[in-house]
């Protein structure tokens, strides 16, 4: 079988190694228990932690085993990785709920049956640790000057460090020594932002234990232009169905830049290598059909082959000048809120076109809404029983936002 660090590097998801021979030795020789950590600050993953997930399948598929590490109790104090303000403290409770969600949405590319992945929280060790105990046995072996020269840090220090986010490089390394302890974890994954954490760990475990540990970053989901990918004007692209649609899921990496696809295709689909860069050879209106199998197949990755089949189909009915428009994100009301909310720009807002009013003003007096494909110029205007369908109707912003609304 391929080494899976080949396979890892070939698709491009490895930045850093602390032992890079010495990993390629270990996965090729034995199966290796090994851990990446989720912050549960949302009840849905998101576009951001797709990456992961990925390398976590490309791992098991190959013969390793995934530790899904929860971070019950490092969420109570906040990574400030990445951060230059403090993130907001989460009850038990909030935390519990997110971690359950998470376990479903990994399921989707994780195998947790017979052992085969597990997932922990660790805040089954961390909430019960003795604070002098840990300052005696753990913080003993962190160096401050060391820990201020690590970027996390560094970027925090110009607005002010808590001492409880200075806290959290320690108790991530000593998840590892735990994650070691019990599970014989060998092997610390992350996201580049994650490298000074992930070598605190190994430090950690060779002092402690006096074993070697290994750590491995992979690049961040970035585009061609270098800013992080999975942001729309509304928001975080989720995994969950509630919080991005699976439409709209599909539509997000339907309009990527050209640039980005074979990128987009290596690291977050399965497809062979020969056939991605078959299909991206031709930076021309080949394209198109390049990044609609690209939205494809992550859609069916996350939501399943018939939510991916639906908003193909969608997408073609609206894009390709098709007529079965029975996949388009829709809204139902009522006869009586149709009734009161005829008023065009009334009824933007009730179908989520618009966040307000004078925002569905403003789209209006630029062109950019149609009601049935025709387009909308008096603000005025108020929707007629004609305009209406089998009780439907459309309404488009732009050239890639429609809401069909159904009048129940």
């Amino acid at each position: 079988m391929k080494n899976v660090y080949d396979t890892l590097l070939e698709r491009g998801y490895i930045a850093q190694t602390t032992h890079e021979q010495e990993i390629r030795d270990l996965l090729a020789n034995e199966s290796v228990t090994f851990y990446i950590g989720f912050d549960p600050t949302a009840d849905s993953l998101h576009v951001g932690h797709y990456i992961q997930m990925m390398v976590m399948a490309h791992m098991q598929q190959a013969g390793h085993r995934p530790i899904a590490l929860i971070g019950g109790g490092t969420a109570m104090v906040g990574d400030p990785s990445g951060r230059n303000d403090m993130r907001s403290m989460m009850t038990k409770e909030t935390i519990a709920h997110n971690a359950d969600c998470f376990v479903k949405q990994m399921s989707r590319l994780i195998d947790f049956s017979d052992g085969k992945a597990i997932m922990v929280n660790n805040a089954d060790w961390l909430t019960n640790l003795n604070y002098i105990d840990f300052l005696r046995d753990i913080g003993a072996c962190f160096s401050v000057n060391k820990m201020l020269t690590a970027e996390c840090f560094k970027q925090r220090l110009e607005k002010g460090l808590t001492f409880l986010e200075f806290n959290y490089m320690l108790m991530q390394g000593y998840d590892f020594l735990v994650l070691n302890q019990k599970y014989g974890a060998k092997l610390e994954l992350g996201g580049d932002d994650q490298w000074s954490n992930i070598l605190a760990g190994t430090d950690l475990i060779r002092r402690k234990e006096n074993k070697q540990a290994y750590g491995m970053t992979f690049k961040l989901l970035t585009n061609s232009e270098g800013k992080k990918m999975g942001k729309t004007q509304s928001g975080a692209v989720w995994l969950s169905a509630e919080k991005t649609s699976p439409y709209d899921f599909y539509q997000y990496w339907r309009n990527i830049d050209d640039a980005d696809v074979k990128k987009c295709m290596l690291l977050l689909t399965f497809m062979p290598i020969e056939e991605i860069n078959e299909l991206t050879a031709h930076l021309d209106e080949r394209m198109n059909a390049a990044k609609a199998r690209l939205a494809y197949e992550i859609t069916k990755l996350i939501h399943g082959e018939e939510e991916a089949a639906k908003a193909q189909a969608a997408a073609q009915a609206l894009f390709g000048g098709g007529v079965n428009n029975e996949n388009i994100p829709s809204v139902e009301i009522t006869a009586d809120q149709f009734n009161a909310s005829r008023g065009i720009m009334d009824m933007l807002v009730v179908a989520g076109i618009a966040a307000s009013k004078s925002e569905g003003r403003r789209l209006i007096q630029q062109g950019g809404i149609t009601l049935n494909d025709v387009k909308v110029t008096d603000y005025a205007y108020s929707i007629q029983d004609a305009d209406l369908t089998n009780n439907e109707f459309i309404l488009k912003k732009g050239k890639k936002v429609f809401v069909k609304v159904i009048v129940k």
